[in-house]
Parts: C-alpha cells; sequence; structure tokens
C-alpha cells in the first residue's frame, strides 16, 4: 500500500511540473505575441519608411515639425519649411509622411 502511495506521490509531481513547464511557454509565448512581435513589426516598418523617403515627400519629425523633403543624405534629411527655410535632421527624427 505504501508503494501505490509513493507511485501517485511521483505521478502527481510529475504532472504539477508538465503543467507548469506548459503554463511558462504560454506565458512566453503571449509575451511574445502581444509584445515583442509587434514592437519588431513597427521598427521593420518605421526602417523601411527611412529608407523609402525622397525628394517631395511631405513628412513630420518626431518634434512635430512639418515640411517637405528637399534633399536626402544617408543618415540626414533636409526638410524645406517655408520659402527659404531649410532645416536639417537626422533620418531617425522623421516619425511619418503625410
Amino acid at each position: 500500500m505504501l508503494n501505490v502511495i509513493l507511485a501517485q506521490a511521483q505521478s502527481d509531481g510529475n504532472q504539477a511540473m508538465i503543467y507548469q513547464v506548459v503554463m511558462w511557454v504560454g506565458i512566453i509565448g503571449v509575451f511574445y505575441f502581444f509584445m515583442i512581435r509587434p514592437q519588431q513589426k513597427k521598427a521593420r516598418e518605421q526602417k523601411e519608411l527611412l529608407a523609402g523617403i525622397k525628394k517631395g515627400d511631405e513628412v513630420v519629425t518626431i518634434g512635430g515639425m512639418h515640411g517637405k523633403v528637399f534633399l536626402v543624405d544617408e543618415t540626414t534629411v533636409t526638410l524645406d519649411l517655408d520659402k527659404g527655410v531649410k532645416l536639417t535632421f537626422d533620418k531617425s527624427a522623421v516619425s511619418r509622411t503625410k
């Protein structure tokens, strides 16, 4: 009878461990699909946006400046804000296009 009780205790312990492993895998899966994956997607879209900027595009910077792209270099972009007013920003400062 003692052997039966010990066998049941060992099998219950293994099942509890399996449930804990499944629970942790589920938690990691939820974090991946609801937090990490959307951030990676957003970063990829931003990178594509910055690579596709060309002269004449209307953009908005992270500081809220609206302007038309006048010149694009490898790391900078020059915006034409008004007649004769041109400002140079890092490409990473461009938030979105209009």
